[in-house]
């Protein structure tokens, strides 16, 4: 009798240990399913991360001229045309001496702000390095380009940057350069240099 009760004690202890063990494995499963969620989350954010501007957001010269190799193709391909609407901050400099680098930080995602409201989702809005922007609007003809252009100039003018005890008023200069079936991407650049530099000099 003790000696079928020493077996059932075993028998219990073991599979006390089995349950355990196999509970271990569960928890252990958990974690690296919660710990393999966690690394996707991460990668996705790099993913979404890359090809950014850090301190605006917006798209870098690498994603953009990505980007205009996609219109450039698709203008050629089914005959539509495009704008490439380049955007410089007037006084930049003047911005940083009179009020501070971070006033100049402020102001580039201050208009990167503007110039994303002005546009469409599947447009593309890039920083090309200091004050220099470009956006690239598909499916879009010369006409409708110069007058996006033309609001971009009135909404920055009329949203001054409020640094809280002052508020800067900014302008920019806007130029147009139409992506036109036949185009290269390097033709739209040149023509986007050419039109930039026209309208600077008025």
């Amino acid at each position: 009798m003790a000696r079928r009760n020493d077996e059932s004690a075993e028998s219990d202890a073991q599979a006390r240990e089995a349950r355990e063990a196999l509970q271990r494995l569960n928890d252990e499963n958990a974690l690296l399913r919660a710990a393999l969620a966690d690394a996707r989350a991460q990668l996705g954010e790099v993913e979404e991360q890359a090809g950014r501007d850090p301190l605006t957001a917006l798209s870098d010269t690498r994603h953009f001229r990505n980007e205009l190799e996609r219109v450039v193709s698709q203008a050629a391909r089914h005959k539509i045309p495009a704008a490439l609407i380049s955007v410089d901050v007037d006084d930049l400099k003047a911005v940083n001496e009179g009020h501070g680098r971070v006033a100049g930080d402020a102001a580039l995602r201050h208009v990167a702000r503007l110039l994303k409201s002005l546009i469409r989702s599947s447009d593309v809005a890039a920083r090309n390095g200091g004050g220099a922007f470009s956006l690239l609007l598909d499916h879009l003809d010369a006409d409708s380009a110069l007058d996006t252009a033309e609001r971009i100039g009135h909404c920055v003018a009329a949203h001054p940057l409020d640094l809280g005890h002052t508020q800067v008023k900014l302008t920019v200069t806007v130029s147009v350069a139409s992506i036109l079936p036949g185009d290269s991407v390097e033709e739209v650049l040149r023509r986007a240099a050419r039109n930039r530099e026209r309208v600077k000099e008025f």
